[in-house]
């Protein structure tokens, strides 16, 4: 196998044994201890204890977790995923009691590996998207948008 297919065969373990199943025995084998998230959620550190603790809250708020990978690509050490996660918000989120709403988002990931574990995550994800099905923050409506655009004004 190739180090790019080995790449690709970890960081797909990780979305669908640990981000969609739980298994958390498996986290820790599949990240390194010096790990590091480049892009950590507000609230959790940057280190393979925060990851694992993003992972863990996530399960908790949304105990049907799971995560649907559209494609992979892999770069050498860096594997890039796009992907979707839907669940049921069934559990404590963001200071939010449960609400029982079915949520999706989209999320781009890039994992780097080395020697069969992952050591360092970039990624962005639509979390206003989820905020806003979750009703968390309200949608900017044409009632509420400011009558002229910041640029207009100055003119």
């Amino acid at each position: 196998m190739s180090q790019q297919s080995e790449a690709i065969a970890v960081v797909r373990r990780n979305v669908e044994e640990v981000q969609s199943k739980g298994d958390f025995a498996l986290f820790d084998r599949l990240f390194a201890e010096d790990y590091v998230d480049h892009t950590p959620q507000p609230g959790f550190p940057a280190t393979r204890d925060g990851t694992r603790a993003l992972y863990g809250a996530l399960r908790a708020a949304f105990p049907d977790f799971r995560v649907e990978i559209h494609f992979q690509f892999s770069d050498g050490d860096r594997v890039a995923t796009y992907k979707t996660y839907r669940g049921t918000h069934d559990g404590p989120f963001m200071r939010r009691q449960p609400s029982g709403k079915q949520v999706r988002f989209d999320t781009v990931d890039v994992m780097r590996v080395r020697d069969g574990q992952i050591v360092a995550h970039w990624g962005v994800g639509d979390l206003l998207g989820l905020l806003l099905q979750l009703g968390i923050v309200q949608p900017l409506t044409l009632d509420s948008a400011p009558e002229t655009l910041p640029s207009e004004a100055k003119r």
